[in-house]
């Protein structure tokens, strides 16, 4: 079938490119718009407490919402605020609150906002609606400049101070202080792979080829998952677009290199350029097609997540990936066809073969000693695979962002004075049965009763729905709304005296950001239990597909099982151990699943066909594996760079949460490209030899030639 999609795209290559070009526009242009989120509570199903919580607040209460920055203002000398300070920063309030601030409905204040020291007084910004869209928006982002530039106006020459903290002013500092973060990846990621390529084949054409094939992979892409979204009414976060970069990038380079390094290799052994495209595309078409097809299935094992975030990143990932491996097989050849041995220019390095001393010396160490190098590989990812044991999921990101930037300073004074739960105070929600009136006293009760649980801060008067069927109570938690004290307390004693105390004949449930942090931190641990071994058995079934074996991909899944928690046992010794953090971020272990397990997997089944290739041309499989490891790894080494440098970018990140995720996937792929893929899955299938290709004996070639004994000792 690839021989055919080979003398199809070459025979046709200006047809192929017209169509691809074509088609992406067409696609996007006529596409819906990807509309994206950031509320965490968008992606939960109805059934988790929080969201009931949020569905009584939007249908009852539908012009609250949380204050989306926080004025702080304080004295100078630290001291407490006089009544003259007091009156002025309510003059002040009432100027700023004057003014024209895009997305902001008003600001306010009151003695009820003066510290219980009288060290601190507050300002709410309200919104103009509690959409994230507004809050995390540029017209909002625009009022907190501004905000501050009025601000400090009307603070010249005076004792006072003022800081904006809140959401929408840390997402403004953090963005401000790590600077434009998918551009940051997408300048990274270009200049990975230019100057990669430009070391390997010392040609800017083959440097430039595959970003503007991937280019119009993406534009197609997006149009597509625009669709699907829509089609399918999939909530798609904010970091769906830092994914896409990433994922089209890293796999469509994978698959380019891939390609060109069996091109050269044909080329090399005496086929015309065309030819040598036509069988490029049939020797490493299957071996792509399979690599995309587990990435593909692991994502859309996503599609099983409780998690809506996660339902939406499974099929839009999964949709990128198949469209970059048809540009890998049609458009890349294509292209290629047409420009020939120019493609190399002005190098001439492609028309001699290299000696390969490095790579033919690892081949010939596999070769000789299997068992020594499966063994110290092995025992290299199972002492840090042991270490992954130690892993604890982090909620709190408070401190992930840079911590001398106004909001975070304003954060500090706002917990000197309130509690810290102030800046997202958890919400009570309280809805009838019948829709008839709640009754007013029982609701007091429930208010005092909380008051009462060890934890709470403060709780404020009930507030009862215009129909008297709903009530809202406001409680501020002593500890930060992200901390796992906070979603302790909620989880446990907060939940179960709103539980019992609710009113006769009505249902009451606790919603708020760390009530919804609570049920995301549940669904997590329900797709650990379900996601991971769906895709496991799926990715399973691939590859015995693909070797006709049921023998090798046991060991293989086993491997890529081992590389998976050396990678996160890696993460958690560096940042937990060595740097002292409390924890790891809470979604890291399925993102090290989607790039680790998924993408890495790749240079596996790139070893492991060219393996069975030599196996079939009659070579032992000692040799088999000798020249396998001398013929790919040159290929898996520069495709896990250029991932793997991918994603190191982030380590430049002044947020710790992207640090980690910088790092622990980029440590991950480098562990599966040079250790699993070159050493431990060539020598455990020379060990294993013929029986690893039962019982399809893919080593069963037309013909058996016998070894050459310089595939031993790594000469050419």
């Amino acid at each position: 079938m690839f021989a055919w999609i080979g003398r199809r795209v070459v025979h046709h290559p200006w047809l192929t490119i017209l169509v691809w070009i074509v088609g992406a526009v067409t696609v996007a242009s006529l596409a819906p718009s990807l509309d994206t989120t950031q509320d965490q509570a968008d992606f939960l199903p109805p059934a988790y407490e929080s969201v009931k919580a949020a569905e009584i607040a939007d249908t009852s209460f539908p012009s609250d919402s949380d204050p989306a920055a926080i004025l702080v203002f304080k004295r100078a000398d630290g001291g407490k605020l006089t009544a003259a300070d007091q009156k002025q920063i309510t003059s002040m309030v009432d100027d700023l609150d004057a003014n024209d601030y895009g997305d902001v409905k008003q600001i306010v204040t009151g003695p009820e906002q003066v510290a219980p020291d009288g060290t601190i007084m507050l300002a709410n910004v309200v919104p103009t609606s509690d959409s994230d869209s507004v809050i995390f928006g540029e017209t909002m982002a625009d009022s907190v400049r501004d905000l501050r530039a009025d601000s400090a106006e009307l603070l010249a020459d005076s004792d006072l101070q003022m800081g904006v903290t809140g959401d929408a002013a840390s997402s403004l500092d953090e963005l401000e202080a790590t600077g434009d973060v998918d551009q940051m990846i997408m300048l990274a990621t270009l200049g990975l792979i230019v100057v990669l390529l430009l070391a390997i084949f010392r040609s800017p054409i083959i440097a430039i080829l595959p970003i503007a094939s991937i280019v119009v992979a993406m534009v197609a892409s997006t149009g597509l998952i625009g669709w699907a979204s829509d089609r399918f009414d999939l909530q798609v976060d904010t970091s769906i677009q830092q994914l896409l970069i990433i994922v089209l990038f890293g796999v469509g380079a994978d698959y380019f290199l891939f390609l060109m390094f069996r091109f050269r290799e044909r080329l090399r052994a005496g086929s015309e350029p065309k030819q040598a495209m036509i069988e490029a595309v049939a020797r490493v078409g299957e071996a792509i097609t399979s690599a995309a097809a587990v990435v593909i299935i692991a994502f859309m094992a996503l599609a099983l997540s409780t998690l809506g975030q996660l339902q939406a990143w499974g099929p839009a990932l999964a949709i990128a990936v198949g469209v970059t491996l048809a540009a890998g097989l049609t458009l890349v050849p294509a292209v290629v066809s047409l420009l020939g041995t120019k493609v190399f220019w002005p190098s001439r390095s492609w028309q001699r073969v290299p000696k390969e001393r490095v790579a033919g010396r690892l081949g010939a160490l596999v070769a000789r000693r299997p068992k020594g190098v499966a063994a110290v590989a092995g025992l290299m990812m199972a002492v840090l695979a042991m270490l992954s044991a130690g892993f604890v999921a982090e909620f709190d990101q408070s401190d992930s962002g840079p911590q001398d930037t106004e909001s975070a300073k304003a954060l500090d004074d706002l917990e000197s004075g309130f509690a810290a739960g102030r800046t997202r105070p958890t919400d009570i929600l309280v809805k009838s049965d019948d829709g008839g009136s709640l009754d007013p006293a029982s609701v007091e009760t429930m208010g005092q009763r909380l008051a009462e649980v060890d934890g709470v801060g403060d709780v404020s008067p009930a507030e009862i729905s215009p129909d008297g069927s709903a009530a809202h109570l406001s409680v501020v938690l002593d500890d930060a709304p992200e901390s796992g004290a906070a979603r302790d307390l909620v989880r446990g004693d907060l939940r179960d005296v709103v539980h019992d105390s609710a009113p006769d004949g009505s249902e009451a449930y606790v919603g708020g950001l760390t009530s919804v942090l609570v049920d995301i931190e549940d669904a997590v641990n329900v797709d650990y239990r379900v996601v991971f071994p769906v895709a496991a058995v799926c990715i399973l079934v691939v590859l015995a597909l693909m070797l006709r074996s049921v023998v090798a991909p046991w060991y293989l899944m086993a491997s890529v099982a081992l590389g998976f928690l050396a990678s996160l046992g890696s993460t958690v010794f560096v940042f937990q151990e060595l740097k002292g953090e409390s924890g790891l971020l809470f979604s890291l272990p399925l993102m090290m699943y989607l790039f680790v397990v998924a993408i890495g997997t790749d240079y596996n089944i790139l070893m492991v066909a060219r393996l069975r290739e030599e196996a079939r041309q009659g070579y032992e499989p000692r040799a088999a594996a000798s020249l396998a490891v001398r013929h790919t790894a040159p290929t898996i080494a520069a495709a896990g760079l250029i991932l793997a440098g991918t994603f190191g970018v982030l380590l430049l990140a002044e947020n710790v949460t992207l640090q980690q995720m910088g790092f622990g996937i980029s440590i991950g792929i480098l562990i599966v490209a040079f250790v699993m893929a070159m050493f431990l899955t060539p020598a455990l299938t020379a060990l294993v030899g013929h029986k690893a290709w039962w019982p399809g004996h893919q080593d069963r070639g037309p013909q058996r030639e016998p070894a050459p004994e310089s595939t031993y000792v790594g000469a050419r």
